[in-house]
């Protein structure tokens, strides 16, 4: 009798959302892309997902959210294509575990903040791992432009989804 043997398959597979809303003044959501799909860099996947999981010291972790004007970020950009570059620059995320195979990362670039000098079409988004401008990008990707005021807020949910 011929023993079988099976093949454990342990397929582990990253999908990461966005979702950019607009806010006006009164709270009323004025521009909403839906929940998007994203872009990992490269370096994405090397150095917040492979060096984090080794304890190398190369290891980046998620910390903060920017928005931009450009197109979405190819695989292996280091940057978010027109930035939005104020005083503020990037917004620190709170991060939560919304389930035990998604992280879930929120900010909101208030209208208070001046993180806008004057209107301006947004296009893309990108999670960082800090503020400075040789930060790494993990992840991004672009949504259809929508004008944004400067006395307009911008709230920001990513997720990176692990299946």
């Amino acid at each position: 009798m011929k023993e079988q043997v099976e093949k454990v398959k342990d397929h582990v597979k990253i999908h990461g959302f966005f979702r950019v809303n607009i806010e006006d003044e009164s709270g009323k959501i004025v521009g909403d892309s839906g929940w998007q799909k994203n872009q990992i860099t490269n370096l994405g996947f090397l150095e917040y997902l492979c060096h984090t999981l080794g304890g190398s010291g190369g290891g980046k972790t998620v910390a903060y959210v920017a928005l931009g004007t450009g197109t979405a970020p190819g695989a292996a950009h280091t940057t978010l294509d027109g930035e939005i570059m104020s005083s503020t620059e990037r917004k620190s995320v709170t991060y939560a575990a919304v389930a035990s195979t998604t992280a879930q990362f929120t900010a909101t670039f208030a209208s208070s903040d001046s993180f806008l000098s004057a209107a301006a079409n947004i296009s893309n988004i990108g999670l960082f791992n800090a503020t400075t401008t040789n930060a790494t990008l993990f992840a991004g990707n672009t949504f259809t432009s929508s004008s944004c005021d400067t006395n307009q807020n911008v709230n920001t949910t990513y997720q990176i989804r692990f299946s």
